[in-house]
């Protein structure tokens, strides 16, 4: 079979299976999950020998280390795995829901109803805990996806897909509301993206720039997603020291390879020259190299000058931009100049500034006193998510349950025509 029809053939398998999925009770759906937990818990061991797989794979090819850390699984990432199914269990069906209801003049009754969006396509890297979120997401939501991983995880999702594919098989449910394409042809990405708008309602991709560019270029089917997470943390003239440090250091380093790592660190002129000092030192004693503007190499002599292109750069990687600027004005129209609509944050006593900050940052996301790494559909009670979207339109931000689905109108009337 050739790749065009092989994609295809998932494709009309999804359609038919999403007809299945959309009419399933919540009880079944959830018999589903906790089958599904159950496996991935009997299966520790089985999960973790496949992505060692992967992980030796993944070094032998040189892959980044910070690249090979998000596709690596442990113990307590499993863990985190069985959490967020667990929480999906405990949420609502989002569909068949009435979110608005009227009556006309002529007594035609309008409701406004939550529909399943029908087939995702999830195009991703890495992060194999993306295959089973993505699942239960989909699952739960009505919809059925085409998984499309990484060959960094392949070992990985192939597991993982196939726990949750015999939980639907146990449930005497269509397989085929979860599919993998095992395939890792950067073809079958064209594809999915150029030839299968008859099968695909939605495409999401999770992973690189270049990933991600590519997906908004050639797509012809809509999406759901973001180009970079270009994050900026801003800290105002008023602020408490310690609560400064820590939530600069955690926003960049705890993980840096996340969307929601900060990439540059905006500092009011007025801050205390010794407190940047002390900040940017705790960051470069951990190993994060600082790309400065002027002000901040006089201030902190082992940072890199930083250049133009520094400030629209998604590191990804123990690096962050700095910039002294002059008040909370300068540090929004640098947001907005370089930012991407993701995540930012302000750290400041000032309820006035905040208040300007929340109101001038147009970004998905913007955190007040909280670090940037809290961007995530986990964090944010979601139990997890499939992406965190930086459209204009519905949905932003982290992409949850309630968010993958759509909805229709219904009408009841008692016989009314339309003069």
């Amino acid at each position: 079979m050739n790749k065009l029809n092989y994609i295809r053939s998932l494709g009309a398998k999804a359609r038919k299976a999403s007809d299945d999925l959309s009419v399933l009770s919540e009880n079944k759906k959830n018999s589903v999950l906790k089958s599904f937990y159950l496996n991935i818990k009997q299966n520790v061991n089985k999960i973790l020998k496949a992505n060692k797989i992967d992980v030796i794979s993944s070094q032998k090819n040189k892959l980044k280390e910070n690249l090979i850390d998000r596709s690596m699984l442990n113990k307590e990432r499993i863990k985190s795995i069985l959490n967020s199914i667990e929480e999906v269990i405990s949420f609502k069906d989002p569909t068949h829901k009435v979110i608005a209801k009227w009556k006309r003049p002529n007594n035609l009754l309008i409701n406004r109803v939550t529909i399943p969006i029908g087939v995702l396509g999830v195009i991703y890297e890495a992060r194999p805990n993306v295959t089973s979120d993505v699942a239960i997401l989909s699952f739960k939501s009505g919809n059925s996806a085409i998984l499309r991983g990484g060959k960094e995880a392949l070992q990985s999702n192939i597991i993982i897909s196939n726990l949750f594919r015999s939980s639907l098989k146990r449930n005497n449910i269509n397989q085929d509301c979860i599919q993998l394409v095992n395939n890792t042809d950067r073809k079958i990405v064209d594809l999915m993206l150029s030839k299968m708008s008859d099968y695909i309602d939605i495409i999401i991709p999770r992973g690189g720039k270049s990933l991600v560019k590519k997906v908004l270029e050639l797509s012809k089917v809509p999406t759901i997603g973001h180009l970079e997470g270009l994050c900026h943390v801003y800290l105002d003239n008023q602020y408490n020291y310690n609560t400064a440090e820590k939530l600069i250091i955690n926003s960049k380093l705890r993980r840096t390879s996340i969307c929601g790592a900060a990439e540059t660190l905006l500092i009011h002129k007025s801050v205390k020259k010794n407190d940047i000092f002390k900040i940017l030192q705790k960051l470069n004693t951990r190993g994060c190299k600082i790309i400065g503007d002027k002000k901040t190499q006089k201030i902190f002599e082992k940072s890199i000058l930083a250049k133009e292109n520094d400030w629209s750069t998604e590191y990804l990687d123990s690096k962050i931009s700095v910039k002294i600027v002059n008040d909370i004005k300068e540090a929004i129209n640098h947001i907005k100049k370089y930012g991407t609509n993701h995540t930012e944050c302000i750290i400041s006593k000032n309820k006035d500034n905040i208040k300007i900050f929340e109101k001038n940052i147009s970004s998905s996301i913007v955190m007040t006193n909280a670090s940037t790494q809290f961007a995530d559909g986990y964090e944010f009670g979601l139990g997890s998510e499939v992406g965190i979207s930086t459209n204009k339109m519905h949905p932003r931000g982290p992409v949850g349950l309630e968010q993958l689905v759509t909805y229709k109108y219904i009408v009841n009337g008692k016989g009314q025509i339309r003069p």
